[in-house]
């Protein structure tokens, strides 16, 4: 693999090599060579430090991404950013609402949205409560800058990796109207309009734009026909501004979403997603008889993609789906009031989001796990935010200080309908038979899973079970397989049971102070200082409506034989696997009536201090160091209400009491780092290098182990733990709380340069190099208390989705048609990406191997872009790959693994008017 990732690298590089050998076109006015915002010359401006400033004089690293190369690279969302930000990776999972982006490996993992992101997402200036909302249509976009490093000064909300601000374009004086429309395979139907231009006389001017998005599914369901993973959505966002003086201006903006999509669906991990996976999707493994037992269909309709996962073939239960329905709205209001000695802008907001989706949790045939699409299980957020910013200039100019006031609440809700299918029962009770011998009969429609005995000629399991564990003479209080065999009877009923409705809530208030301020030290050199300090409350509460009266009986009557109150000859491990299969996940009716009530205070100073230098007007050296922070929360999932080792297995008995909201709990995470940097701009071309090391403590850290999701804080111990902490034990590798260290180290470097050479020409490379990694010694928060056993592979290791090197490259070529008046676009942009395990818990079968995605577009346009005809293709050499591979549901110990994958090649066609 190493062979051809550098053979493709050195494939991008030779994109720009012709450029070189170019003979000089014609000069030609600026207008043939620019893109709908201006010349392709012009200075980048981005407001990464909360004021407008050129690219080349901001000393932090950061990407700004133009509205040409958004269009040229098909970004529609936040995704496709991957292909021209090196050091970003965004991926969606579970649902479309379910978005995750790391920057430098750094990230936060899995769906739970009690996690904040650690990469935040902001668009106009107003912080979106998750990565997530951010995969919707963005509509008209000016550009979109992508900080790499914690923010812990400006902008909303603290970022502890990094931050991706989106910019839309503004309403404008002068009128203009664009439209476009896309078809393309799949079905794929796209429309967008926009609108543009003053209101008579009024001072008013306003912008509006929509997005319409039609598209069939890339997987196929077997069983039914139905495509999943379709797109069928629209967004429209209205703008008014108004310039009420010369000195004071306003902007209302106003946007709605609607998605009413099937998402998503994946596959079963075979050797084609990763060569450890060989073998577990063969008869030899005792999980998969059971689960074609139990679903009643042959090998091949249970298992669609066995051959090739790439051919997105699932089977999903019938009666099952993964309808959900998104909606995000909100208003914003930007005020900018020149007082004479400074700028003072507000930024107010209002937002809600709400969405709901049904699924096949176990992504198969057999009805194991589910939620219904009913509208219950939901996630939702209502965040008002109010942002104050003073940026001024003192000592004749070599001062510019900045100050500012944050605000925000959120009320965050979610509820839950997750249950146990219809063949639950049978699937549990078959499997615990099949841990204690693959080759005991099974009768999956039998109660228990017990195959019936055949007077004379076969005892039956019921029987081989009690020859296995028999009375012994004078048996007394020592029973044989009688417990058991009836735990597997009631264990047989679970089925159709869970959650009803369960309910979590969380009110969070966010106050934050802050200043950044830019001091001309000397000629040619600056201080940046920023400092904030942030306040954060959470007040959280849960209630539960479980109807699994199941799980309570089996404890009661098999409690006594693992206390000691009874005795069995059965192993323990089987009669506490009859209660933990009846109560996976607390799945159970011991939760009803139970409400929780708890709540978290939590303040932090961050901030960051820089060095700069211009030693001549066209290159900048700069030095950093920065504090990041991310909030502590509440694990908004009940597999967490546990009252210690063991009592996953099954519940303590008294819930009132035993039911702990501590255990939800989980600190905030914090980052120190360190940047050193350089960037230059020359005529024809900019160059920016950064080398990077950013130290995280109490790292978040997200993990399903099969069947319930653990969120635990990750640190390091400076003390060697001796293998503790890798031995899958919950009782060994502690550290002494005074020997805690950092958990997690993203080191490396970056390089990012754009190139036009000759008129017509336009190039971009980008490459980053990040070994973003845990300590070799792990404990589970700044206590020291030992690391969870399911986490036992991450010491030492590289992070998920943490690839260590990415090169991008991109080239533009705008060449006039003869003398027609008409021009020719041809562009193509690659990103070539390293080995990375998509697993939170890096289990080997969940490695990915490095891998190149290409993007083309070719068109024709008019010179005053009234309009353009372009045929374009996304990932043009259908590459496969996994977004995230995870443990199927409830399939331990025989475990076998599933996977989201990546959108696969896609084509088309899009026509373009603007005037």
């Amino acid at each position: 693999m190493r062979k051809n990732l550098l053979l493709a690298t050195a494939a991008v590089a030779a994109i720009a090599t012709p450029a070189f050998a170019q003979d000089a076109e014609t000069p030609t006015d600026v207008a043939d060579n620019a893109d709908v915002q201006g010349p392709a010359n012009a200075p980048i401006v981005v407001v990464a430090q909360g004021r407008e400033q050129r690219l080349i004089d901001v000393p932090i690293a950061v990407n700004a991404v133009s509205a040409e190369s958004l269009q040229n690279s098909g970004a529609n969302d936040i995704r496709q950013l991957n292909q021209l930000a090196p050091s970003l990776l965004v991926s969606s999972t579970g649902s479309e609402a379910n978005g995750s982006a790391r920057i430098r490996g750094i990230g936060t993992v899995g769906d739970n949205p009690g996690l904040e992101s650690s990469v935040a997402v902001f668009i106009d200036g107003v912080y979106r409560s998750r990565t997530g909302v951010g995969l919707n249509e963005l509509g008209e976009i000016e550009r979109v800058e992508v900080l790499r490093g914690p923010q812990g000064t400006l902008f909303g909300r603290n970022a502890s990796a990094g931050l991706i601000n989106i910019i839309s374009r503004a309403p404008d004086y002068t009128p203009e109207f664009n439209a476009e429309a896309t078809y393309g395979n799949y079905d794929h139907i796209r429309v967008a309009a926009g609108a543009t231009g003053p209101i008579g006389n009024s001072g008013l001017a306003y912008r509006i734009d929509g997005v319409y998005v039609n598209r069939d599914g890339f997987y196929q369901d077997t069983l039914s026909g139905q495509d999943v993973n379709d797109r069928d959505r629209y967004f429209v966002r209205g703008q008014l501004a108004y310039e009420a003086s010369p000195d004071l201006e306003f902007r209302l903006i106003g946007d709605y979403t609607r998605r009413e999509e099937n998402c998503c669906a994946a596959v079963y991990a075979t050797p084609a997603l990763a060569p450890a996976n060989a073998g577990l999707l063969d008869l030899t493994n005792p999980i998969i008889p059971v689960l074609l037992e139990v679903a009643n269909v042959s090998y091949d309709t249970y298992f669609p993609s066995r051959n090739d996962p790439y051919e997105r073939d699932i089977a999903i239960t019938p009666g099952r789906t993964y309808a959900g329905t998104t909606e995000d709205y909100g208003v914003s209001l930007q005020a900018d009031w020149d007082l004479g000695f400074g700028q003072l802008t507000s930024i107010t907001a209002y937002r809600e989001y709400r969405s709901e989706q049904g699924t096949d949790t176990d992504y198969g045939v057999a009805d194991i796990l589910y939620n219904a699409d009913n509208g219950e299980n939901f996630r939702s957020f209502q965040t008002f935010s109010q942002e104050l910013r003073l940026q001024g200039e003192a000592f004749d100019g070599r001062l510019d200080w900045l100050v500012g006031g944050y605000y925000a609440h959120e009320e965050l809700d979610t509820g839950s309908n997750l249950r146990f299918g219809n063949d639950y029962g049978a699937f549990a009770s078959c499997r615990l038979l099949a841990t204690i011998n693959p080759g005991l009969p099974r009768a999956a429609a039998a109660p228990g899973c017990l195959a019936p005995a055949i007077p004379g000629v076969f005892p039956g399991t019921a029987g081989i079970l009690s020859g296995i564990f028999p009375d012994p003479d004078g048996a007394g209080p020592i029973q044989g397989a009688a417990p058991f065999i009836d735990g597997l009877n009631r264990l047989s009923t679970v089925n159709d049971l869970g959650d009803v409705s369960s309910r979590y809530s969380q009110t969070s208030e966010n106050f934050a102070l802050f200043t950044h301020n830019i001091f001309e030290i000397a000629d040619g050199f600056d201080l940046t200082v920023g400092l904030r300090y942030t306040t954060e409350s959470k007040d959280f509460s849960a209630n539960f409506n479980n109807d699994n009266t199941i799980c309570p009986a089996q404890q009661a009557a098999l409690l006594p034989f693992l206390t000691g109150a009874a005795q069995t000859t059965v192993p323990s491990s089987l009669i506490g696997g009859l209660i933990a299969l009846a109560c996976q996940g607390n799945s159970t009716a011991q939760l009803n009536g139970l409400n929780l009530v708890d709540d978290r205070n939590e303040d932090e100073f961050t901030g960051t201090a820089i060095l700069s230098y211009r030693p001549v007007d066209d290159l900048l050296l700069y030095a950093s160091y920065s504090h990041g922070y991310k909030a502590g929360g509440f694990n908004l999932d009940r597999s967490a209400l546990t009252a210690g080792p063991g009592s996953v297995i099954f519940p303590v008995t008294n819930p009132a009491s035993g039911f702990s909201t501590a255990n939800l709990q989980f600190d905030a995470e914090t980052v120190d780092a360190f940047e050193i940097g350089a960037k230059y701009e020359g005529r024809d071309f900019t160059i920016s290098a950064a080398a990077f090391r950013q130290e995280f403590s109490n790292f978040q850290l997200n993990t399903f182990n099969g069947t319930v999701f653990i969120v635990q804080n990750v640190n390091g111990c400076g003390a060697d733990l001796g293998g503790a902490d890798r031995d899958g034990s919950a009782a060994t590798g502690a550290c002494a709380a005074d020997d805690v260290e950092p958990g997690v180290i993203s080191q490396g470097v970056e390089l990012e340069a754009t190139l036009t050479p000759a008129d017509y020409w336009r190039f971009g490379l980008g490459m980053t190099f990040a070994d973003t990694s845990y300590a070799n010694n792990l404990v589970g928060d700044d206590q020291g208390t030992p690391l969870d056993p399911a986490l036992r592979l991450l010491p030492g290791d590289n992070l998920s989705n943490a690839p260590e090197l990415v090169v991008t490259g991109s080239a533009a070529w705008t060449p006039p048609i003869g003398n027609s008046g008409l021009s020719a676009l041809f562009y193509v942009d690659t990103r070539v990406t390293s080995d990375y395990n998509t697993g939170s818990d890096l289990t080997p079968t969940k490695e990915q191997d490095g891998f190149v995605l290409v993007n083309a577009r070719v068109g024709i346009r008019d010179d005053d872009q009234l309009w353009s005809l372009e045929f374009w293709g996304q990932n043009i050499f259908n590459t496969g790959y996994s977004q995230v591979a995870f443990n199927s549901p409830f399939q331990a110990p025989a475990q076998i693994y599933s996977a989201f994958l990546a959108e696969p090649r896609t084509y088309g066609v899009t026509l373009r008017t603007r005037f």
